[in-house]
């Protein structure tokens, strides 16, 4: 089994778009695309998945060159909202998306200069991996990790 896609929620997809390409590197395969719940086949899916309440959306879908997707939605009704409080890591759920970057700093610095923010410092876990959580300019939750996931973890003791 493999990880196929992540999905996110912005309140304006094109800017949406145009952050995740430029400071991310994802690319746009399809969209952004007009959906609504008298669209045939796809308004019945997502009236099914969203529920009672859903009227229509734009989606887009992007890729990383890892072939990882990233599909963002932008409900038009009920209108996509901002949370207040968008680091309520407490709570079941997602919370966070995470990208590798061997350079760490430099790319949170571009996060930071294009909209986002940098949540926190640039932490050293174990020689050589870095991390530092981040925010995009829609309030999502962008992690960095200097090494891939495998590299990070495997063969480590319990620290």
């Amino acid at each position: 089994m493999l990880l196929n896609h992540v999905g996110v929620t912005v309140t304006e997809i094109d800017k949406a778009i145009k952050w995740y390409g430029e400071v991310l590197g994802f690319e746009l395969l399809m969209g952004p695309l007009e959906i609504d719940v008298d669209n045939p086949t796809i308004g019945e899916i997502c009236s099914d998945i969203f529920g009672e309440n859903w009227q229509s959306m734009r989606q887009a879908h992007m890729s990383m060159s890892n072939g990882i997707g990233l599909e963002i939605f932008e409900f038009v009704e009920p209108k996509a909202e901002r949370r207040e409080n968008n680091f309520e890591y407490w709570k079941n759920g997602f919370f966070h998306i995470c990208v590798t970057n061997p350079d760490v700093k430099s790319l949170a610095n571009k996060i930071a200069e294009t909209g986002g923010k940098q949540r926190s410092k640039v932490w050293t876990v174990f020689p050589g991996c870095d991390v530092v959580y981040c925010e995009d300019p829609f309030g999502n939750i962008v992690e960095i990790y200097s090494r891939s996931y495998e590299q990070f973890y495997a063969n480590r003791a319990d620290t």
